[in-house]
């Protein structure tokens, strides 16, 4: 896996095989356990496919029950779980171990109650995100946070993640629209936090769960808040000679007291790749093209793009076109969805770094990654999230030339530090997982790190949930806080350090 360190495999567990599948086609029967080698190749990575590894064995229940008895199953014998949902993490968040169960959640489909006058819905974990939306706009209503793989994605995987999309800005990430969730912890107990009501009692637990990556229990239900669609939506298409001039209008938009519903950008690569793929009118003649997306009561609407419109001329703008219908303005977006893919057609491989930034560093870091694009001899395409600062570079690479992946994977850390250098943290979305792993130090003192492991172990204290994820090492629970270096030799050197 690229020279990626992983925990050791456990060779007690890989003896054991044969008996640990037997045990689970008898927990999860029919067809919910998959076995073969070649049938196992479908989930071998997520979406970052630069790292891929067979687990042990897939399982797919269909119930909280199997569920809680394969996690308690595991617990007792002490085998490692990787929980997945659609698998289109882009940090490698439910990449498999060896030895470990690879739970995939697919089966848990269904929406289980639509509740209009309360404004809320129940769905199963593996709901896609614009199934909810799908599932209620006949009668006004959508799910906000909206990732570029809504069509896709889970919702379950949205909580594990902390998932945002290009409306986040406006109306939040998702656990600022998820209310409630049912998990089931390692030990097989099932518990439920929060709900359709307003507010839970007690510590935010709701809160702790949403963007644990899978490290703390397995979710089987969330409840979710669906809002009413907006009287009218429209978007400005803005072109800018340079970058740095579109970032400046970002922070002068935020800066004036405007929230846009969403505001994304893109650089030059990431406009020509999105036009010829989609031909949604871009202007090829910029280097920078913002997305902007304002909406409420029409005379508001109708206000501030006026606004913007001023905002954007002043900055620079070249070229500013703005939505007269709903099919435009989808047509603004439909470019800015389809970027990643459409990256794709232009580089043999793409690296999707997810960073994010004080807006007002916008022009700086853009013109630092040109800086890093020219070190590295590697093209970048920028797509990201504007308003909030989440930036989404896509490094473009051959992994068929020799040394071209770990240049790439240099690039991209020298982003992130750069991130970070400037007020910004590692991830805004897509998760640390083992992308961003390594470089948590870079934001966190040790100190911070085992308080954040403590956490870890009041949920799953044989750290046998998603292990080699998140943290750059492995701590034993009793160790933490204790861990001193004598004579240069690290005590308990039999536990697996990354």
């Amino acid at each position: 896996m690229s020279g990626l360190a992983m925990p050791k495999p456990d060779d007690a567990t890989m003896r054991r095989r044969d008996e640990i599948v037997a045990d689970m086609r008898i927990i999860v029967p029919g067809e919910g356990v998959v076995d073969a080698a070649n049938s196992m190749r479908a989930f071998e990575s997520d979406g970052l496919t630069a790292y891929r590894q067979l687990p042990l064995v897939v399982v797919l229940p269909q119930t909280v029950a199997q569920v809680s008895r394969v996690l308690k199953y595991c617990n007792e014998r002490n085998i490692r779980v990787v929980p997945r949902g659609s698998g289109t993490s882009l940090s490698g968040g439910a990449l498999p171990l060896e030895d470990a169960v690879l739970l995939v959640m697919s089966r848990f489909n269904r929406i289980l109650a639509i509740d209009f006058p309360n404004r809320t819905v129940v769905a199963q974990p593996g709901v896609t995100n614009l199934g909810i939306t799908t599932a209620v706009e006949q009668e006004g209503f959508y799910y906000a946070p909206d990732p570029s793989s809504q069509i896709a994605c889970s919702i379950g995987g949205n909580v594990a993640e902390n998932s945002g999309g290009v409306h986040c800005l406006k109306y939040g990430l998702t656990a600022n629209n998820v209310l409630g969730i049912e998990m089931v912890l390692m030990s097989g107990e099932v518990v439920r936090l929060g709900g359709s009501h307003l507010d839970a009692e007690g510590y935010d637990l709701l809160g702790v769960m949403t963007g644990s990556e899978g490290l703390l229990g397995v979710v089987t239900e969330v409840t979710v808040r669906i809002l009413k669609k907006p009287e009218t939506a429209r978007a400005l298409l803005i072109g800018f000679p340079t970058s740095e001039q579109g970032g400046q209008c970002v922070a002068d938009i935020i800066g004036a007291g405007i929230i846009p519903g969403g505001m994304e950008m893109m650089d030059r690569p990431a406009i020509h790749a999105a036009e010829d793929f989609v031909h949604a009118g871009y202007p090829l003649d910029v280097e920078a093209l913002l997305i902007v997306e304002l909406d409420g009561p029409g005379v508001e609407v109708d206000h501030l793009i006026g606004l913007v419109e001023a905002i954007a001329y002043k900055n620079g703008s070249t070229t500013c076109r703005i939505s007269q219908s709903e099919q435009e303005r989808l047509s603004f977006w439909a470019g800015r969805k389809a970027a990643f893919p459409a990256v794709g057609r232009i580089s043999p491989d793409y690296y999707c770094m997810d960073g994010t930034i004080p807006r007002k560093e916008l022009p700086r870091v853009l013109a630092g990654m040109r800086e890093l694009s020219e070190k590295y001899g590697l093209g970048v395409a920028n797509v990201f999230h504007a308003g909030d600062g989440n930036l989404h570079p896509l490094i473009l690479y051959d992994a068929n030339v020799p040394g071209e992946l770990d240049k790439a994977e240099s690039f991209g850390a020298d982003i992130l530090r750069l991130c970070v250098k400037v007020g910004g943290v590692l991830t805004g979305e897509h998760g640390v997982g083992v992308e961003k792993r390594d470089l948590m130090p870079e934001m966190f003192t040790q100190v911070d790190l085992d308080q954040q492991m403590r956490v870890k172990c009041a949920f799953d204290p044989n750290h046998l949930l998603n292990p080699g994820k998140v943290f750059p090492q492995l701590r034993r629970c009793a160790e933490l806080g204790r861990m001193h270096i004598s004579g240069g030799k690290l005590p308990f050197p039999d536990i697996p350090r990354f």
